[in-house]
């Protein structure tokens, strides 16, 4: 073969190769349309129609395609209107839906999410593609803060917290968020990596790791991570709880607190304890300063490094210090120190400390007492609270025997509220017994075991002594007075002579007599001429028998006799009641029963 020859063969096949390269006109292929988007989410029913929602056209004769990797795999025919399920994945799920050119894919998963296609087998009708978009929110997302801590002095980055999101579809977008503001990733600062997990159920679980370098301030921050999601609804979102991580940072001050805040006394109960501004808090010891030596002396605290005073006292106050060393850093740090002001009142004294005076003379009262602060002093009568004066002296004048008894001096602080100290004194004038009433009567019954009482008073104190047979017991009141209580048996010879108790001391003796009454049926009947009943009077030990005023006391039952007379009078009235009932029953005054509710009704007609 000839040169020439041999270059045109070559020309004739780089001909052929660029024409078949370009494509010969009428050979080209024709373009898979725009496929109709239909939204869906997982366990929905998704409605796929052969054709725009306003075409027209014949679809009684229709086969449907999934296609799979470029394949056609028929999952569905229409003939003559009659929807025919295929063998497959899809067997149960798919049925024609209203009309014959929708058909309803039901319990939709994300597997779902794949293309289709409607082929008719009428001319005209061209190839219908439909592509199904699934959608799933994930649920609500979990956060775990890293409960160890981060220690601000470390260069490298260290994980913060933790988000997972599951169950979600498509896979959601994370955000992170520090006290409301959003996190973006930044060199040497904050990393943000994410992975996911795909379920056999085809949902995806989401998982963020957020690492940080963080500083001090960061201490009390927030952090959240936040799920956006699209539904076929349009865009959502859900957020985790907030969390805090612990940051650890050295101290750079520490001072010393007390509790309670505020003025101290003796008896509070009064807590120091050391803090600094770093965390965790370190190792401290608390110190006081010794007042003879000069020198700062450590103090015993308790496992929390906390000193308690309980209670508080006036030793107590004094300079105190704390000292804190850090054992990560090995710093010392001390405190400045702090003065601890125990407020006290000291313990009262009175004087004389037994005063003894003579009816008619005076007598002075001094109290002392020692503080740190301003004192207020007042006197009370112990018996009544009244108030007799103010300041540390009390003056006495003219005395009488009513003016014998307790007296309470009270030391107070006004500037600290609760704070104040008290002392008794008993004031005794002399003078022999006197008793509480120079007479009683008292109604009783025969053959009762019956208690008599009898009170005295005098300086010095009394005995008292009983002229019949019993069993006496005795107490004082106060240290001028005695009550004594005789517990007999009533007898006809105690009725006639009744029962004496006599009171004596150095100075004299005085007597009250006691007359026994025994109860009858017209000593039940009260008499407005009569001032004794049952009842006693008893005359105040401050206005004597021999005093022209007297005092009521509360009646005191002497007997238990009291008790069977109260019995009697009730059934003596209950009885004399029934009879007057009984009595206007018979007149036919009182209408009972039947007949006599009919008989009222015809008067009221009438």
């Amino acid at each position: 073969m000839g040169l020439p020859k041999l270059v045109c063969v070559f020309l004739f096949a780089a001909c052929c190769c660029c024409r078949r390269a370009a494509g010969v006109p009428g050979e080209e292929k024709q373009p898979v349309p725009t496929p109709d988007l239909v939204e869906a989410e997982v366990g929905s029913t998704a409605l796929l129609k052969c054709g725009p929602s306003r075409a027209s056209g014949n679809f009684s004769q229709v086969d449907w395609f999934l296609i799979h990797k470029e394949r056609q795999i028929l999952i569905f025919r229409v003939h003559q209107g009659k929807g025919q399920r295929e063998t497959g994945e899809y067997e149960h799920r798919l049925s024609l839906q209203d009309s014959v050119a929708t058909l309803a894919l039901s319990h939709v998963t994300p597997h779902d999410e794949r293309m289709f296609l409607c082929k008719s087998k009428r001319p005209r009708l061209q190839d219908h593609y439909v592509e199904l978009q699934v959608f799933k929110a994930p649920e609500e997302p979990t956060i775990q803060a890293n409960v160890v801590g981060i220690h601000v002095d470390r260069q490298e980055l260290r994980e913060v917290a933790t988000c997972v999101g599951r169950n979600g579809y498509p896979i959601p977008q994370v955000l992170w968020y520090k006290n409301s503001l959003p996190l973006q990733e930044e060199e040497n600062r904050v990393h943000i990596q994410s992975s996911q997990i795909v379920e056999s159920s085809g949902l995806y679980t989401l998982k963020s790791v957020l690492s940080a370098r963080l500083v001090k301030e960061d201490k009390d921050a927030q952090f959240y991570c936040e799920l956006s999601y699209r539904l076929p609804s349009g865009n959502h979102m859900k957020e985790s709880k907030e969390v805090t991580v612990p940051v650890f940072y050295p101290a750079e001050k520490v001072w010393v607190e007390v509790e309670p805040v505020g003025l101290l006394k003796e008896g509070d109960h009064v807590t120091i304890r050391c803090l600094t501004d770093g965390n965790p808090q370190p190792h401290f010891t608390i110190n006081k300063k010794d007042p003879s030596t000069g020198e700062m002396e450590e103090e015993s605290t308790d496992e929390n490094g906390l000193l308690s005073l309980e209670p508080a006292k006036k030793h107590h106050s004094g300079l105190y210090q704390c000292q804190s060393l850090d054992l990560e850093t090995t710093i010392t740090l001390s405190s400045d120190p702090l003065e601890l002001l125990v407020n006290y009142v000291s313990d009262v004294q009175v004087n004389p400390t037994a005063p003894e005076v003579q009816e008619g003379e005076s007598l002075t009262l001094t109290c002392e007492a020692e503080s740190n602060q301003d004192l207020e002093f007042e006197w009370l009568r112990d018996k009544t609270g009244q108030l007799l004066g103010k300041g540390p002296v009390l003056q006495l004048n003219n005395v009488r025997r009513e003016a014998g008894g307790r007296y309470l001096c009270v030391a107070s602080v006004p500037r600290v509220p609760g704070l104040n100290r008290t002392q008794l004194v008993s004031v005794g004038i002399f003078g022999s017994p006197w008793m509480a009433l120079k007479e009683r009567k008292v109604w009783v019954q025969e053959n009762a075991v019956l208690n008599l009482s009898c009170e005295a008073s005098g300086h010095p104190q009394p005995t008292i002594s009983w002229n019949v047979n019993g069993s006496a017991t005795k107490w004082n009141p106060d240290p001028q007075t005695v009550v004594s209580t005789l517990n007999v048996l009533v007898t006809p010879e105690l009725l006639e002579t009744g029962a004496e108790c006599t009171a004596s001391n150095s100075l004299g003796s005085n007597t009250t007599t006691i007359v026994l009454k025994l109860v009858t049926l017209t000593t039940l009947i009260p008499d407005s001429s009569q001032t004794t009943g049952l009842s006693t009077l008893t005359v105040s030990p401050h206005t004597r028998a021999n005093s022209t005023s007297t005092e009521k006391k509360l009646p005191q039952p002497e007997s238990k006799g009291v008790v069977i007379v109260a019995v009697i009078v009730c059934t003596l009235v209950l009885a004399v009641l029934g009879a007057a009932l009984y009595f206007f029953y018979k007149k036919g005054k009182l209408p009972c029963g039947r007949s006599g509710k009919q008989e009222m009704e015809r008067n009221t007609s009438i």
